[in-house]
């Protein structure tokens, strides 16, 4: 079964055909670093995470490029704010999205771009607009004359006026077009600037993805992604400076967008003061169990975050492991055929994690019928091919169990060979106690029908 994605640009499912089968070209819009990322941040960069792995699979060369936006007015507020440079800010919250996201099992881009290496090659870019006569210079500025380009508005599909009256796109009079966007804007003396022919400035955010794009892609891209948040206006800027740029020519053939989260079915926010970092999240929960939570809704629906659906992934993910625990015994080593098609044709469909993991349920409830040690060898490459596309099940099943409990191991073992003495000696009343006094400690405890008893922090 061949890939299909649903194209924004198009408002349908596609069959997705790449252009060079032997260099398949992916974009994602990263994040600005400003502050520790939040959970509305690790979804696009997991639902893209599972699309790359899903993309290496069929084909022979995926390159898979997300960005840095590390230039950036909220930034230069935070430096402002802290007296210290917009490189350190940046550098501090780059480096712990990069440490959320491996948390959370995301696998680091090909290629992470940062807005700040690519000045000349922005400066560059926009004077190629200003030269086609699809930008223009006015005190200080540079904008992009959205008149100039006839398809403005197609990604989006909604009437212009209305895009426009909810997008807080900034209203000056040295504008030709209340529509048009900056592409370069003057600094003043407390903001970062860079020389450029209309005099000291930076960048506006949309000419930067279309830089770094061209830069690493080329003209024309297979597959560019984000959020939906990002559709309006930063995509479709994107879409119309680039398409200018390259004399009309396709930017890109398929256009992707994760939904929002929301929170207790309210829109996350700073001014509800819902908004939930994965640096706390991460404290309630593994990050697996964060990444299986993110992926338990398709990635184009909202998804509504509450306690319980991080505490049911726990739960699935404790029963996809317990299989593979009974499982240890077996030695296998692993292939992509053996991932099972029926899995393989629910990620092939747009992505549809939540049937894909359906499929990884079913095919574990097939440890209770099968016997033999081939059987039960083909069942556990099964589970753990899929599990890889997803981005779980990878840990030892003794270690998921455990967790990464700081309580000392050795008090852990005393107690729980307390509460099995206490078991056989039936005084369930002394094993209930162990059990709860553990369940105190932040351990939960999982018993087996052999009798035996293993524990995970939660």
């Amino acid at each position: 079964m061949p890939i299909h994605i649903y194209n924004t640009a198009t408002r349908k499912k596609e069959e997705f055909v790449p252009a060079d089968p032997a260099r398949v070209t992916l974009y994602v819009c990263g994040p600005t670093v400003y502050s520790f990322p939040h959970i509305g941040n690790a979804r696009p960069a997991v639902v893209f995470d599972v699309l790359y792995r899903l993309l290496m699979q069929g084909y022979e060369g995926v390159l898979y490029v997300r960005n840095i936006t590390d230039v950036d007015d909220k930034i230069n507020a935070a430096a402002l704010g802290e007296k210290v440079s917009i490189g350190e800010i940046s550098g501090r919250y780059t480096g712990a999205y990069h440490q959320n996201m491996a948390d959370l099992g995301v696998l680091p881009p090909v290629i992470e771009p940062k807005v700040t290496e690519h000045m000349e090659q922005i400066i560059d870019m926009i004077a190629r607009l200003v030269t086609a006569g699809n930008a223009y210079e006015a005190e200080g500025h540079v904008l992009f004359h959205v008149p100039s380009y006839p398809g403005y508005g197609a990604l989006s599909g909604r009437n212009l006026k209305e895009l426009f009256a909810g997008a807080r796109v900034e209203v000056a009079p040295f504008k030709r077009d209340d529509r048009d966007f900056v592409l370069w804007k003057p600094s003043s003396e407390d903001q970062p600037a860079w020389d450029s022919p209309w005099g000291a400035g930076r960048p506006g955010w949309h000419i930067e993805c279309s830089t770094m794009i061209e830069q690493h892609l080329g003209e024309t891209i297979d597959i560019h992604g984000g959020g939906q948040d990002l559709v309006f206006p930063h995509h479709e800027n994107e879409r119309a400076q680039s398409t200018c740029l390259h004399g009309g020519k396709l930017f890109s053939k398929y256009w992707m967008h994760n939904g929002f989260i929301n929170v207790d079915r309210e829109k996350m926010s700073k001014s509800l003061g819902n908004v939930l970092l994965v640096q706390d999240l991460l404290e309630q929960a593994p990050g697996e169990a964060i990444r299986f939570a993110l992926l338990s809704t398709h990635y184009r629906s909202p998804l509504d975050w509450t306690d319980e659906v991080l505490s049911q992934s726990c739960r699935n993910l404790d029963r996809l492991y317990a299989v593979l625990q009974k499982l240890q015994d077996v030695d296998v080593s692993l292939s992509a055929c053996d991932i099972p098609d029926t899995f393989l044709d629910a990620l092939k469909d747009d992505l549809n994690t939540p049937a894909a993991i359906t499929e990884l349920h079913s095919l574990a409830k097939q440890e209770k019928t099968v016997s033999s040690q081939d059987a039960r060898a083909a069942l556990k490459r099964q589970l753990l091919a899929a599990g890889k596309i997803l981005g779980i099940l990878q840990q030892d099943p003794v270690a998921w169990f455990q967790g990464a409990a700081d309580i000392n191991d050795a008090e852990i073992h005393k107690l729980l060979e307390q509460r099995a003495g206490a078991k056989r000696a039936k005084d369930y009343k002394q094993a209930d106690e162990i059990r709860e006094k553990l369940t105190n400690m932040g351990i939960q405890i999982q018993d087996r029908s052999d009798g035996t008893s293993s524990w995970r922090k939660v």
